[in-house]
């Protein structure tokens, strides 16, 4: 009686299996999606083996990965490990069903899983999932039997559960990669239609790499186009890279090779390939692990660049990334060449455009009906008008007037079909008279048609009134030279000039000898001379101050040696002076004597003065000490007195004695200042060697406090010159400090209280 009741169980135990097994496959049929089969698995095995928890886990050959979508509990979450770790690794790798009765027994078992999701495992059963053709897909996992132990009639009856579903796992997991397959395709259209729909080239590189590494799950890209001109790749955008531009050779490292060779590489490990530079990583930081680069290949079979993806998440590159990337750039490359070509039409119409408004002169184009194009900068400047009112106005409608006769030379052009050229014509402009060189020239096609005009007008105003404003101050010659370098010559300037300043002694008794005539006649002879001495050495004449005369040297022009010249000036202005002065005794008229006064500083120099009259000038502190020193002349008796920063500013050799320090009236600090004594003769200065180094030594007494000593030197001066006044006047210094010694501070400096 046992044994009838132990078989009628196990065919009732049977037939409850194949009940559930139909009752399996009846559900699996009843879903459309691979998640919906997944949860019913799980929920099926997990009720029939009375555990807590089941997962199961299918491979993803892309990734290497086992992954779950369902796990039954509190997390409702996708897990993701390598299809080798863990006691699932274990079974989807070796293909035996594992029954662990303690799973942190198990060296195999992942504690990570718990800790990610807050389960206590404490029992497992694990078998692989196969299909019919034996093939290993993934596994199935119950964990936490809730009464008693995992026996080997739960392993048969988990391994049957699972194969009975497996052909629906298959058909919904292929039905699913179709969906994928069509989702991608379709959102491939809809990606490569947007992105060639962009014909600016920075734009499209950027749309390009954005939707390539999102479409390779890499986390960067980059682009780099072949620039023939260079034989260089180079890139205007790369996703992460902060826009910076990169320029390699053109067959230089992973890139160049495959532009080189137009062949797709695929490498996993970009440090353990040879053809890897990895200073580009050291340089940004970036840590490359895998790359896949294909070339961008156009209609015509050329190569015409490389697209490159790094580090895809979750692995390396497949061929399916390698078939999708290629596919990608083929549809782009057209749109990479119309967009590198309008760049290229866009950079020339940009110089054009560039070179047009940054030219000086006027530039107008006119199509065939002659209406007014473009007008440059310059153009409007000229004209002193608005865009508006020049551009898109007929030439009839704009040159009227007294301007009508550049209409009337448009239409000599077009009879003649060659080009003309009118010099220093006369346009009128907001009523007032502009100089202009005229150019007229047709505009022809590829094809050597005309399809318009253009004028190009040089305004020559400035330049002729430069002219004739400079030729008042300088040489013709250095006239020339400042024009050469531009009106801006003129705008104001900082420069390093020695300023020189002349006065008549005793002007107004000779003007009262003279009378008005008189006055005229000598101020126009003595100043034909003096003015011939400064642009003999090409120093500019800044302007007449009645009798007096102001020059400067180093302005407009400079020179190494702008002391120098100045000196020499100066020595010849004296000489020339007393050469007038014995022809002017041979006709019983009075000597003319002049006081020179130089000083080498920074000055302000340009066009000063306002709209209906502007002077060419310079103006500073170092200006006004030369005017200072002209009239000191008069106190020490001297002809030419320079300041010290003239003197170190020397560098030839003339005969100058050091007279005095002295603060000049308005300033504050001292400045030395030095008698040059080059145009003495022996009638004019004797024993003038004996007496210059007499005087040095007194003046070095003399500050030295010795009193004394000093006045015997300067008496040594006087008899050797009795004519020398500043010899006298320190004399008189020493007696009344002989007298009255001075303070323990005194310095020798002398306060001039007169200008």
């Amino acid at each position: 009686m046992e044994k009838p009741k132990a078989e009628s169980a196990a065919q009732h135990r049977r037939l409850r299996e194949v009940e559930m097994l139909l009752e399996v496959s009846r559900r699996m049929a009843a879903y459309d999606t691979l998640d919906e089969i997944l949860n019913a698995l799980v929920e099926v095995t997990t009720e029939e083996l009375g555990a807590e928890r089941g997962s199961l886990f299918l491979n993803d050959p892309e990734t290497n990965e086992l992954f779950s979508r369902v796990a039954q509990g509190n997390a409702q979450r996708e897990i993701r490990f390598l299809n080798h770790t863990g006691v699932a690794g274990h079974v989807f790798s070796t293909g035996e069903p594992l029954l662990i009765e303690d799973a942190y027994a198990d060296e195999r078992f992942n504690r990570a899983i718990d800790e990610q999701t807050g389960f206590v495992t404490k029992n497992i059963l694990c078998v692989p999932i196969r299909t019919s053709k034996g093939e290993i897909i993934g596994v199935a996992q119950t964990l936490n039997k809730k009464r008693g132990k995992f026996t080997r009639r739960d392993l048969s009856l988990l391994e049957a559960l699972t194969t009975q579903g497996v052909l629906a796992l298959q058909s919904a997991r292929f039905i699913e990669r179709m969906k994928k397959v069509r989702r991608q395709e379709m959102e491939f259209i809809d990606v490569v239609s947007e992105v060639t729909a962009d014909i600016k080239l920075g734009s499209l590189l950027q749309r390009v790499m954005g939707e390539a590494t999102r479409l390779l799950n890499a986390e960067r890209s980059t682009l780099f186009l072949n620039d023939e001109k260079t034989g260089e790749l180079y890139t205007e955008v790369g996703q992460g890279l902060n826009s910076m531009q990169i320029r390699l050779p053109n067959t230089a490292g992973i890139a160049g090779a495959v532009f080189s060779s137009s062949k797709t590489i695929n490498i996993p490990y970009a440090y353990a390939d040879l053809r890897f530079n990895p200073s580009f990583d050291k340089k940004t930081g970036f840590f490359t692990r895998s790359i896949l680069c294909v070339p961008i290949i156009n209609k015509n079979g050329k190569t015409i660049g490389v697209t490159q993806v790094l580090n895809k998440r979750g692995g390396p590159f497949t061929a399916e990334d390698e078939s999708r990337l290629r596919a990608f750039t083929a549809q782009i490359s057209i749109a990479l060449e119309n967009a590198k070509l309008f760049a290229d039409v866009q950079q020339i119409k940009n110089y054009n455009e560039a070179m047009l408004e940054s030219m000086s002169n006027g530039v107008l184009t006119l199509d065939d009906n002659n209406k007014i194009v473009t007008c440059n900068a310059a153009g409007l400047r000229i004209f002193r008008s608005g865009v508006a009112q020049i551009v898109g106005k007929t030439a009839a409608e704009f040159f009227t007037g007294p301007n009508a006769w550049v209409l009337e030379r448009l239409h000599q052009v077009e009879e003649g079909a060659l080009g003309d050229h009118v010099m220093d014509a006369e346009l009128i402009v907001a009523e007032e008279k502009v100089s202009v060189n005229l150019s007229l020239q047709p505009l022809l096609s590829v094809e050597k048609k005309r399809i318009g005009w253009m004028l190009m007008i040089e305004d020559i105003s400035n330049e002729k009134r430069l002219r004739s404003t400079m030729s008042r101050y300088m040489d013709p010659g250095i006239a020339d030279q400042m024009l050469a370098n531009g009106a801006e010559s003129l705008g104001g300037k900082n420069v390093l000039a020695t300023v020189l300043f002349s006065d008549i002694r005793s002007f107004t008794t000779i003007t009262e000898a003279l009378g008005a005539q008189g006055t005229v006649a000598l101020l126009n002879e003595y100043f034909t001379l003096m003015v011939d001495c400064i642009q003999r050495e090409e120093g500019m004449l800044d302007k007449f101050i009645g009798d007096a005369i102001m020059a400067a040297f180093g302005i407009p022009v400079s020179h190494e040696d702008d002391a120098d010249r100045a000196v020499r000036t100066a020595i010849a202005m004296i000489r020339e002076l007393w050469h007038w002065n014995e022809a002017r005794a041979g006709e019983g008229k009075l000597p003319v004597d002049i006081g020179i006064g130089l000083n080498s500083d920074n000055v302000v120099s340009g066009n000063i003065g306002s709209k209906k009259r502007m002077d060419y000038t310079i103006i500073g502190d170092g200006v006004n000490l030369a005017a200072r020193l002209e009239s000191a002349c008069k106190q020490y008796g001297a002809h030419i007195l320079i300041s010290e920063f003239t003197y170190r500013a020397l560098r030839g050799t003339y005969r100058v004695r050091e007279l005095d320090h002295v603060i000049v009236k308005g300033k504050t600090k001292p400045v030395a200042i030095y008698e040059v004594m080059d145009f003495h003769t022996d009638s004019s200065y004797p024993n003038l060697i004996d007496a210059m180094g007499a005087f040095r030594n007194a003046l070095a007494k003399y500050r030295a406090r010795e009193f004394g000593a000093a006045r015997k030197l300067f008496d040594e001066v006087l008899a050797l010159n009795p004519k020398d006044k500043a010899a006298h006047m320190y004399v008189e210094r020493c007696d009344t400090l002989a007298a009255n010694p001075p303070p323990a501070d005194w310095d020798g400096v002398y306060v001039m209280e007169s200008k």
